[in-house]
This record gives structure tokens, sequence and C-alpha cells, in this order.
């Protein structure tokens, strides 16, 4: 696997600037976007503003969502370039550009360097690729922790170089990051790959081999980093939620009922592997039409499609469904179907040509304007000046709420300011967080309607014309919540009122 040829040097260098091209090239202007994005950001600010690198928190609670390892990623950035969008996004950019390298070299391990970088190309010049390494989300880091972890397992596997054992000890490592990325599906699901693969190999006594078992101590020791002080400090409320709600209440009762459907990885494929899965489809109906589909005889080939399907049932069973989900099997498909277009060269320098086109334009102009639809960072650069000015006027710091919309944490997060949802007492007592249920995530502060202060400025956002909430007046304002309230501006998807107080 190592990089001592031309050929190969050749192929790291074009990988390196395909990678600045497509992931790095106007990262700055992308905005943070809700609900997911801005509950990564907002937590790590408020950890970097705290001093406390363990204990996640966002509005000032503590937040059992993720485990650290992502969080981590984002102080540093925010140390390294401040806390910009460009800072959020780099970790996911790089560990991306990582994915990239990790595909050629274990693509070139078993098939050649050719098609190690054509499985690096299917990889980065997809939709769903392109996705995640800009994405600001746990899925990229997890990504290259699994997939080097697998990778690291074959090589161990075959016996590849004198010092084999060392990868079982790599991948071991490799499991315990995983599992501080995204909890313990970083160990079960390529451990269900591993163990499907040894019982197709019949090899499921090396299972048994020393070095397995003793990389497990080094797994546990580098899970331990963080769990162990997690559940010293705070016991039972961080178990509950963590692996009651995050994982357990994740795998059986859906959040979102909706993407709950047989066909929605299908279509996730299709969609999240374009230009390739489209491009590839010929190949595939001709193959059915022969019928010239049969299980593979080598180890490499069974490794990767055990790879590759084992991730997309293990989610298809899962209640609750992500576009992201099922990124995992992106490596093996990427190496899979690299040996096809290997076969059609011109065919892949066009579609590939035309993809990472599209994907710069989209990540300098498209995107933009899109991800500023679904942001609160417009709403915040009005918001910040004018709590200031209410505040020098009245020498008290304003109340802002949220009302009648989507809560916003990117308005948080880019204005600084703590906004509270306001609803009446009757459905905050429904949203509070109760137990192993779906209300664990309804983190945000609240405000009952009824406690509202007369004597208090009131700054209320809510959402713009034709958005969700967009239909209220000031005359809809002073009768459900009393008092003289003034529209002032509309910035970008919200619209903001404020009732001074009385005097």
């Amino acid at each position: 696997m190592g990089f001592d040829n031309g050929t190969t040097r050749k192929h790291v260098a074009f990988l390196f600037l395909f990678a600045i091209l497509v992931y790095f090239v106007g990262n700055g202007s992308l905005t943070i976007t809700d609900p997911v994005e801005s509950n990564y950001t907002e937590t790590a600010k408020e950890m970097l503003a705290s001093g406390d690198w363990i204990s996640p928190r966002i509005y000032g609670d503590y937040w059992y969502d993720k485990p650290v390892l992502f969080y981590w990623e984002l102080i540093v950035a925010f140390q390294l370039f401040g806390v910009t969008d460009f800072a959020a996004r780099f970790f996911p950019c790089l560990f991306l550009t990582a994915s990239l390298f990790l595909t050629y070299a274990f693509g070139r391990h078993l098939y050649g360097a050719r098609i190690g970088l054509i499985a690096a190309i299917l990889l980065g010049a997809s939709v769903e690729g392109w996705y995640v390494g800009h994405a600001v989300i746990t899925d990229t880091t997890l990504f290259f922790a699994m997939s080097a972890m697998l990778a690291a397992f074959y090589l161990g596997y075959t016996r590849c170089g004198r010092r084999w054992v060392a990868w079982y000890y790599l991948a071991s490592f490799l499991a315990g990051v995983a599992v501080l990325t995204k909890g313990p599906i970083g160990l079960c699901l390529p451990g269900l790959i591993i163990l499907v693969f040894l019982a197709w190999q019949r090899r499921l006594k090396e299972l048994l081999s020393l070095h397995i078992l003793a990389g497990f101590v080094l797994f546990f020791a580098v899970c331990a980093t963080w769990y162990v002080p997690m559940v010293e400090l705070h016991g039972t409320a961080f178990l509950d939620t963590f692996l009651g709600v995050h994982n357990v209440l994740r795998a059986t009762v859906p959040e979102h009922p909706k993407t709950s459907t047989w066909w929605f990885y299908l279509a996730v494929f299709l969609g999240g592997f374009f230009p390739w899965s489209v491009a590839g489809f010929p190949a595939a109906v001709k193959k059915m039409l022969h019928r010239d589909i049969h299980l593979p005889k080598d180890a490499a080939t069974r490794f990767l499609v055990v790879w590759a399907v084992a991730v997309f049932v293990t989610f298809e069973c899962m209640a609750t469904k992500y576009i992201t989900y099922t990124f995992p099997y992106m490596m093996p498909l990427a190496i899979l179907f690299a040996r096809y277009f290997a076969a059609h060269v011109q065919l892949t320098r066009v579609v590939a040509g035309a993809m990472t086109a599209f994907l710069v334009v989209a990540a300098c102009v498209i995107a933009s304007p899109k991800m500023d639809d679904h942001s609160g960072r417009l709403a915040a650069e009005a918001l910040v000046p004018l709590a200031q000015q209410l505040e020098e006027e009245s020498g008290e710091t304003p109340i802002v709420v949220s009302y009648r919309t989507d809560y916003q944490t990117s308005l948080v997060y880019y204005s600084g300011i703590l906004v509270e949802r306001l609803e009446d007492r009757a459905t905050i007592e429904r949203l509070r967080p109760d137990g192993i249920s779906w209300n664990a995530k309804d983190v945000m502060p609240f405000r009952a309607i009824e406690d509202l202060p007369a004597d208090r400025d009131i700054i209320l956002v809510t959402g713009a014309k034709g958005e969700h909430g967009g239909e209220l007046e000031e005359k809809d304002l002073e009768r459900s919540l009393t008092g003289e309230w003034k529209e002032l501006t509309t910035a970008g998807n919200r619209r903001l009122f404020v009732r001074l107080a009385e005097k």
C-alpha cells in the first residue's frame, strides 16, 4: 500500500488537487444550517467558551446527543481559524479528502492503481460524497474511521506485510475512534461485517486470534478516554439519554415516520451515488438480462460485497432512517463499480469532468443562497444591532423569543443571543424532556406566553411571509400575546417584531 512509484505519485497529486478544488473551494460561503449542523456548531462553541472539553453542552445545559470526538474537531478548527463557516466545515472536508486517499490505497492494494484511482474519483465526484464532505455532521469522521478499520482488519486477515499483526491493532484503535464519533454503531456495524465475511470464508476461528482479543483491550482504552469520565460525571442521565434515546430509541422507533419506507434507501443509493448509479445502470441491466450474476469467489470481492450489503440491510432494518446513514457503503461500492468504469475510460472521463465542474459551481454559486433559506444567519445579522440598541436605550437586555415557527439554533449560534421558544404552559409541559422519548431532543430554552413580562423589551422572531408562521401580523400578536407590537424588518426567512416595555 505504499506510494513508492511514479504512477502512484501522479495519482496522489491528482487526488490532492481534486480534493482542494471540489471540497475546499467555496467553503467559507456555505452557511451553517438548521436543524442539524447548528446543533453541532453551537455545542462546540459553548464547550470552547466554558473550557470544558468533556461534557457537551448547548444553551448552557448538558447535551448527550453524540459522543465527543466531532465536537473536539470543531473546537480545534475554531481555535485555528476562528468561529467561522470555513472552520466548521474544515474537518468534514479534511476527512473526506483522507477517505479519497484511503479508497485509492485500498482499491490499489486489492485490484491495482488504476482501479484505486477510479474508485476514489467515483466516491469524490458523487452527490452524497460531496454533501457529506461539506456537511457539519459526524458522518465523515465515522466514514473514515470505520472504512480504515475494516481495511486494516482485511490487511491483517490476509497477513499483509511482515508485521501484519499491527493491522489488527490499528483496526482496534480505529474502532474506538468510531465509537467516540457516533457510539456503539462504530463497533457493532463493522463487527457484523467481519463476522459475516469470516463465516462466508469459513474462518470464524480467526476471531479467537490472540491479536484480535488483545486488540479489544486497546479498543476499550480508547473508548474509556471519554465514556468513563462521562459516566462518572453524569451517571444515569448520560446513559439514559445517550444510550436509551439516541441509540436504542433511534433503532426501534422512527424519529421521522415519513422516511420509514422500504424504498427510502434505494432512492438514497440512486441519488447519492449519482451520476455513477445512472452511468452504470445499463451494465447492471445487461448482467440481469444475461443472468450473469453470481456470488464472488475471491476473498477481496466477497469482503467488499459483505461490507456494502451489511450496511444497507442494517439500516434498512432500523426504524429511524436518515439520508447519510448508509454512507459507509460508499467505499466498497466505489471500488466494486470502479472495475466496470475502468473498462470504459472515455465515459468515466466525461462523467467525472462534468460532475466535478458542477460540484465546484454548486459550492461557489448554487449552495450558498439555498443554505441561507435553512439558516438564521441573516436574521442574526438583523437581531444583534437591534438587541444592542434596545439595551442601550433601556439599560436592560431585551428578551428574544421564537414564536410560531421552527426554532433555529443557528440564530443562537450566529448572534450569540439566547433565543427562547415561546409556547403556552400546556404545550411546554407536553414537550418537556421526560424519560426515553423523542422529547429528549427538545432541549432549547422555553418561555411560557403567560410569563412574558410587561416591563421588559421583547424581540419576537417568526417566519417570513410565505414561511411557517409568516401569516402573523401585528394585530395577531396583540390579540394572542397582548401589548403593542411593531414589525421592524424581514431578514432572510425570518421577520422581527418588537414590543417595548411599559413605562
